[in-house]
């Protein structure tokens, strides 16, 4: 869909216009209610130890039936008569606290809760309401708390947070210890991910062994596998969510740890009564063994990672409160004969304002930087190549609580992309350098909850999405053979629009107080995409925008489940279905160039594509022995006129069936054990199955797209963590942590080349990653 210039001023318009709108309309409502006698009391329930927010803590004035449950970011409201109340709050796993109130007016009343230790010998303690994935109208969500991920084992040493939702239903590991994943059949580049709600382009380091997520400065994390919320876009599989420590400690406090190729430390504090503040950094140190080698090159080599977070969050009044957060990681790779590197940068300043008693906002602005470069510094071949991607965003988000009917979230986005495929400058020669692009992605939204009755919740609303090319550039024109026909040129402003709308819409059913079924349907759209060079996952990537050759990704998705609790919600089961119907889906011609091309796009093949399956999770969230298993059956498929002859091929991250069974037991408060195994379906590839000769040089002959599989992937993770004193009132506290990565020794294929001989077929090689891996790992706090 294109728009002249007329339409583009009245989209200009409709963002603000609209947001006015729905303010007017959702105060004047609530002012014309009638005033009731009863004073508004609020405030946030919180970990006195760690500052996580509490969801699912029961609130209530002791002596009435005035009572309620924290929310999701542990807020609560009650309304009482003036007078004197004692207000007691409770939470499975933390001291029930009780304190007095004389209510005179509105007032807020943040409360903190300190963990029993007793009790948390037998009982996980919830990080929301336990029975929310029954009663709650989300499908498809995943939330894992900080401490969830820290028990369960890791690869050399470093807890992961990526690596911890690869073992959740309908998600997979692309690669052998990788950090890129796949969401229900997409690629890596279908996931959004977030670190304190700004856009992470790549998330690993050491080429993905690691993620960029320290867990020491994690607070928890949320995973929308499809049905993402309003408020996001821009990506077709998922939207995951990762937020940084919030919430005041009591005191300067911190955390570390030092394993066998990294250490970690993170400290945190108060600066008066109302700013608190965080720093963390990390650092790996196998370059510092190298300087040992015995070989010369190795010691002029290096390989590191490092990264920093920081945030100070400041409340001005119980009305305002301003955090400003930065993240800055970069990866090193250098050798006698050149360098590699590449990093992310972040920076989010948020601001969150009470309106009014029903009516709140938050208003923040976002940077994101993600690049990489190669250097060479041979004698006589000196040159380095660049490339990334820079985004500058503004989010003003807005809730607003009426009715039971009428629960409003409302906004606006906007952001700046600036892409840049590769600049490559050589000693002695002129500079080389693909075009640049910049690019408007806006979206304005609306959405309502609204519960029906006790046994039905409503969830409905409509984004609508806008992605503008604009500046100075040269756009090649292609034919139908995707060779170059001639070229505009462009000297400035926007020369190309698109606007899609976005309905999402589900809702939940429960059958009594323990189960329920849930349906919902989502249509998400993708303006900016990835060209990866390799299927294992590799920093050398390029991001492209959605431009005059290229149309907007778009998916549909339908969704269906059943989810049920035992047992006081001690245990979880639920069956999930989907299906989703993609078009204007991107692949790549055979033997494409994908870095320094600068006729990029004549190389992409644009079709359609399906996906659909039946995810089965079990998991118990209480006791000594906690965990989950789950099983998903999928399948995912593209059809795209011009590969494969037009023959549908499986999409390269199908994976038909995958297990993943994780265990954790407490033997008491010193020993504690845990085990992971997962078992997934080879991914599809593509095998030579014959070859030609010509002049005694041999050709490879190939099977269709991804006509054949590799082997199956499983591996077996052990985990022991022991704590020397865990009763001692010293601040110093210390554990260690022993892990063995693919405990029983499977070599799962990492990469499979074929070589040519004169007298066989072509043979395979395949090389493989890791066996035996174990770590020791020590952990602290004070």
């Amino acid at each position: 869909m294109r728009y002249n210039c007329i339409d583009i001023v009245v989209w200009a318009g409709l963002a603000p216009a609209l947001i006015i709108v729905l303010s007017v309309c959702c105060i004047c409502p609530a002012y014309g209610q009638n005033k009731s006698d009863k004073i508004e009391i609020r405030g946030i329930v919180t970990d006195i130890n760690t500052g996580d927010v509490l969801e699912g803590a029961s609130v209530y004035a002791k002596g009435t039936s005035t009572g309620v449950v924290s929310g999701d970011k542990g807020r609560y409201i009650l309304h009482l008569d003036r007078g004197n109340h004692v207000i007691c709050a409770v939470l499975v796993g933390y001291i029930t606290k009780e304190f007095p109130v004389n209510i005179s007016s509105s007032q807020t009343f943040d409360i903190q809760l300190k963990p029993d230790v007793e009790e948390l010998e037998s009982v996980t303690v919830f990080g929301r309401n336990p029975d929310a994935n029954v009663t709650s109208v989300n499908m498809g969500v995943e939330r894992m708390s900080i401490k969830e991920i820290q028990r369960l084992p890791v690869l050399m040493g470093e807890v992961d947070v990526i690596k911890a939702i690869q073992l959740l239903p309908g998600v997979q590991a692309t690669a052998e210890g990788g950090s890129g994943f796949s969401v229900r059949g997409g690629s890596p580049d279908q996931n959004l991910i977030l670190l304190d709600n700004t856009t992470v382009y790549n998330a690993s380091h050491l080429l993905g062994f690691f993620s960029v997520f320290n867990n020491d400065v994690v607070s928890g994390l949320e995973l929308f596998k499809g049905d993402l919320p309003l408020k996001y876009g821009g990506r077709l599989s998922s939207l995951l969510s990762v937020e940084t420590k919030s919430e005041k400690p009591q005191d300067f406090q911190g955390t570390g740890g030092i394993g066998l190729i990294s250490a970690r430390l993170m400290l945190e504090g108060n600066i008066g009564e109302r700013t608190s503040w965080l720093v963390g950094g990390r650092r790996s140190y196998a370059d510092i063994f190298l300087a040992f080698a015995k070989d010369e090159a190795l010691r002029k080599s290096s390989v590191y990672f490092y990264d920093m977070n920081a945030k100070i969050s400041h409340r001005f009044s119980a009305k305002d409160r301003v955090e400003l957060s930065g993240y800055y990681g970069k990866d090193m790779f250098a050798a006698e004969v050149g360098q590699f590197d590449y990093g992310n940068a972040t920076a989010s300043l948020t601001w969150r304002h009470t309106i009014s008693k029903k009516w709140f906002s938050r208003i923040s602005l976002n940077t994101s930087k993600y690049g990489y470069g190669l250097g060479s510094d041979m004698e006589g071949l000196e040159a380095y190549w660049n490339a990334g991607i820079f985004d500058v965003a503004l989010n003003a988000d807005f809730d607003t609580h009426i009715s039971e009917l009428w629960n409003l979230n409302y906004g606006v986005s906007s952001i700046l992309h600036h892409f840049s495929p590769g600049h490559v400058s050589v000693a002695g020669y002129p500079d080389y350098e693909v075009q640049g692009s910049r690019a408007l992605e806006h979206a304005v939204y609306l959405s309502n909850e609204q519960r029906l009755n006790k046994r039905i919740t409503l969830r409905y609303g409509l984004r609508l999405s806008m992605f503008q090319n604009l500046g100075k550039i040269i756009i090649f024109n292609y034919d139908n053979n995707h060779n170059v026909r001639d070229s505009t040129h462009y000297d400035g402003g926007i020369y190309n629009t698109y606007g899609r709308i976005e309905p999402r819409a589900g809702g939940v059913f429960l059958i009594d107080g323990s189960s329920s079924v849930k349906a919902n349907y989502a249509r998400n759209v993708q303006y900016i995409q990835l060209a990866e060079n390799s299927s294992a996952g590799s920093p050398v990537n390029i991001w492209f925008p959605a431009s005059p050759n290229i149309k907007p990704q778009i998916v549909d998705m339908f969704s269906a489940g059943y989810f049920r609790n035992f047992k006081n919600n001690t245990y979880e089961t639920s069956v999930e279905m989907y299906y989703k119907n993609l078009t204007g889906v991107i692949d790549f011609a055979e033997h494409a160039d994908l870095l320094l091309n600068q006729y990029l796009e004549g190389d992409i093949r644009i079709g359609s594509g399906r996906a659909y399956g039946i995810e089965f999770m079990a998991k118990k969230n209480s006791g000594k022995l906690t965990g989950f298993v789950n099983y998903t059956l999928s399948r995912s498929e593209r059809t795209i006129p011009e590969i494969n002859n037009g023959t549908t091929y499986l999409a390269p991250y199908d994976k038909t069936h995958a297990v993943n069974i994780a265990v954790n037991y407490n033997f008491s408060k010193k020993l504690n054990v845990s085990a992971t195994w997962v078992f997934a379906s080879g991914t599809p590839t593509t095998y030579p199955t014959g070859r030609f000769e010509i002049d005694g040089v041999y050709f490879p002959i190939y099977s269709g797209r991804n006509e054949y599989r590799r082997p199956a992937y499983h591996r077996l993770d052990l985990s022991l963590t022991y704590v020397p004193k865990p009763d001692s009132k010293k601040r110093w506290r210390g554990e260690w942590n022993f892990s063995l990565y693919n405990a029983y020794g499977r070599k799962n294929p990492w990469l499979i080349t074929y070589s040519q001989v004169k007298t066989t077929t072509p043979v395979a090689d395949m090389v493989y990653l890791f066996r035996f891996v174990p770590s020791v790992t020590y952990n602290f706090k004070f």
